[in-house]
């Protein structure tokens, strides 16, 4: 008696290959973004905002439709193009450019606006993922790390001179995540990062450097190198926080005033305080469930200067206490975890870099916002994702969505 196995292809559509879950986390977080943004404007000009952040939102849609559909191969061959683009854009700051909170960072065409700092985020992710993943690229080596480091360096010095050293930061540390991912030393990161972790904790006093001094020496020399490269690092740290005073009075005034107010917000609660107290009275006043949709007191009361921006969180925190701000936090958490599960999920090295830098964007924005709102960071202008008004930040991460569904689509399609 034989038994004959038959085999059955399954072919997969569209609707087998679509990231449902990636595609219903970010909708949903940006409802609840069109939600605050309503009732952080209630009463004052609300249809205006609340419009406007829904047209950029349908704009976002149709841009991620489109992103889904775009060959990785188009991605590829556009990555220089677009990272280019982005240069000349900030270049046009210099010249075309509109100052809004204390930066240079606004170019308008008619009555249109947006901030070409957004999109260099984008395009140097690209362009940073093109070269990356070239076959002959090795990131252990100086010559292509140092060329990987060049990519981003440029768009971060325009970004600088603006000046904005918030979204300067972002391509920091989406450099230091994409090369992690890629492979590079980790001991040439940490030789970066460790000098700069050493001399924000001066800030926080004696024993907070000292502390973090240590372990920075201790792990420099676990790394068991060659001596020369573990003095240099040492010193680096040791010196980044005997350093601190020199650095600080090098500082522009109201970026001085920013680590004041974090290490101190009540030395000054109404001026460069102001901001941080009210924020951190709103996310606490709200309890368990919260006080109710347009019920928020320091919400309604426009206790909260840019409510609707940078201070976004405050609303379904203080609105829909812990529980809202459980939420947002929960749906962030779920979309960059699911970021990082597609960027491992995906064949090509080039996909798989794209994605994780969008992983590091996402988690480097959430963690600065939401620890500025709750006054454990300073305060540095950087939107949080999907909820924040402004049409530019809301499309770029729209088109970001766009890009981990395509991948995911092409996975699933050719396994």
């Amino acid at each position: 008696m034989s038994t004959r196995i038959e085999t059955v292809e399954i072919k997969r559509g569209f609707v087998d290959a679509f990231d449902v879950a990636t595609f219903l986390m970010a909708v949903s977080l940006i409802a609840v973004g069109l939600v605050s943004i309503y009732s952080a404007t209630f009463d004052a000009d609300s249809s205006a905002y609340f419009t406007r952040q829904a047209v950029y939102a349908g704009v976002g849609l149709a841009g991620m439709i489109l992103m889904m559909f775009v060959s990785e191969r188009m991605l590829f061959n556009m990555a220089y193009v677009l990272y280019g683009v982005s240069i000349v854009l900030l270049l046009m700051l210099k010249v075309l450019g509109v100052s809004g909170g204390g930066a240079k960072s606004w170019l308008y065409i008619g009555s249109f606006g947006f901030q070409p700092s957004e999109v260099a985020k984008l395009g140097t992710l690209l362009a940073l993922a093109r070269f990356i993943s070239m076959s002959h690229v090795n990131l252990r080596t100086i010559r292509d790390l140092g060329i990987s480091a060049g990519i981003v360096a440029l768009p971060l010095l325009f970004v600088l001179l603006e000046p904005d050293p918030g979204s300067g930061s972002v391509f920091m540390m989406m450099f230091i995540g994409v090369v992690l991912w890629a492979g590079a030393d980790l001991f040439v990161i940490f030789s970066v990062v460790a000098p700069v972790v050493v001399l924000l904790s001066a800030f926080f006093g004696d024993t907070a450097y000292y502390v973090t001094a240590s372990v920075a020496v201790l792990a420099a020399l676990l790394f068991r190198r060659r001596i020369v490269f573990t003095a240099l690092v040492i010193a680096l740290c040791v010196g980044a926080g005997l350093a601190k005073d020199v650095i600080f009075e090098a500082l522009p005034p109201h970026q001085q005033r920013r680590i004041e107010v974090l290490l101190n917000p009540d030395a000054d609660p109404l001026g460069a305080g102001y901001h941080v107290i009210q924020s951190k009275i709103a996310v606490g006043s709200g309890g368990l469930t919260g006080k109710g949709f347009l019920q928020g007191t320091q919400t309604q009361l426009r206790y909260i200067p840019e409510q609707r921006t940078d201070f976004i969180y405050c609303v379904p925190t203080e609105e829909f206490g812990f529980i809202g701000g459980s939420l947002v936090l929960g749906l962030l958490a779920a979309l960059i975890l699911r970021a990082i599960s597609v960027a491992q999920f995906v064949r090509e090295r080039f996909q798989s870099v794209i994605v994780i830098g969008i992983a590091v964007i996402w988690l480097y924005h959430t963690t600065v916002n939401i620890g500025m709102a709750l006054g454990l960071m300073p305060v540095m202008g950087i939107p949080l994702p999907f909820l924040s008004a402004g049409g530019t930040a809301l499309i770029m991460n729209m088109l970001m969505v766009g890009i981990i569904l395509n991948f995911y689509r092409r996975r699933v399609l050719r396994p």
